[in-house]
């Protein structure tokens, strides 16, 4: 099949997937949708797209889903917040035969440009064991490989295929390492989600119930810094288009203590929390930040929604989720 201008959003059934998918749309581009997921289990509508379900772990559903499409954004992948991916580490590495059967498939079928959805768990873990935080920078702190096992080690081995893919088959292959990534319409309780969500829930439930006691995995003095979902949109769409073959962090600047993002939220909603430490629990490193000096210069972007607004529309819309749905 002659390709068109049709672009694949793969794992847009999912949080950031969507929230791409929505934007080109928006924008009036010709999208297709592929999820694993049931529709009815999408995090958002996507109205106006060529929506399928494909198990994209598959060379056949993969073949599948490019065919015919001129670009793919890679955002499918089995992946939550840390106390999924720290309990689930065989699952988030078996994400590693979507990466490349999409890269197998858009090399038969003549994809144009290719955009992979990596992270900043691959950064090395020895430069994130402190809370007096060191900015991560793209050229300088993923090697000597140590980054998060399972899921980082998934997501630095991607890395690696788009660039092998480009260099020996020429394709345009683009590598956003996201920083905690948040916002409505994401993932906000059953295990999956990340800490923004996971306190949002919690302090949404304290004023719902009455007691304002919440539960905070670890000391809450692990450092980092969350990237609002529109800025993250923003970032994406400009490094798709670019003409930079390098991973560029796609992440925030503004780093806070989980301690001070639990404050912000209970000051927006406008109640005082008690703090009960499980120290026990899934806690990540130390402290990670995104350093953003090589995206400013290369595409001048950085992101623009201040942490405080971002968790303010956040939280209203998780406490109507946990309202409607109890």
């Amino acid at each position: 099949m002659a390709l068109t201008d049709q672009i694949l959003v793969a794992g847009g059934g999912g949080f950031i997937g969507g929230a791409v998918a929505d934007a080109l749309l928006a924008d009036g581009k010709d999208v297709r949708v592929v999820d694993q997921r049931p529709f009815d289990q999408w995090y958002r509508p996507v109205e106006g797209a060529d929506c399928r379900q494909l198990d994209l772990q598959l060379l056949d559903a993969c073949r599948e889903a490019v065919e015919g499409c001129s670009q793919v954004y890679n955002f499918a992948c089995d992946m939550g917040g840390m106390g999924f991916i720290e309990l689930n580490k065989a699952l988030c590495m078996l994400s590693s035969l979507i990466n490349t059967h999409l890269l197998v498939a858009s090399r038969e079928l003549g994809i144009e440009r290719y955009f992979f959805a990596s992270t900043a768990c691959v950064y090395r873990s020895d430069r994130q064991s402190d809370t007096q935080v060191i900015a991560l920078r793209e050229d300088m702190d993923v090697y000597p490989a140590m980054p998060e096992d399972g899921y980082g080690w998934e997501k630095l081995f991607a890395e690696h295929m788009c660039r092998h893919f480009e260099e020996d088959f020429g394709i345009q292959t683009r590598v956003a390492r996201y920083h905690n990534v948040y916002g409505p319409h994401g993932t906000w309780r059953g295990g999956r989600e990340k800490v923004p969500a996971a306190i949002c829930r919690k302090v949404a439930t304290a004023v719902l119930t009455g007691d304002h006691e919440i539960e905070v995995w670890g000391d809450g003095e692990q450092v980092r810094s969350f990237t609002f979902i529109d800025d993250a949109v923003v970032g994406t769409r400009m490094l798709m288009d670019s003409d930079v073959s390098d991973p560029l962090n796609i992440g925030s600047s503004e780093m806070v203590s989980i301690n001070q993002l639990i404050d912000l939220v209970a000051e927006h909603a406008g109640i005082a929390v008690t703090r009960r430490h499980d120290l026990s629990a899934p806690q990540g490193v130390r402290g990670r930040n995104s350093d953003n000096t090589m995206i400013e210069k290369k595409l001048g972007w950085s992101p623009s929604t201040p942490l405080r607004e971002g968790i303010a529309a956040t939280y209203d819309w998780v406490f109507d989720e946990l309202k409607a749905t109890g």
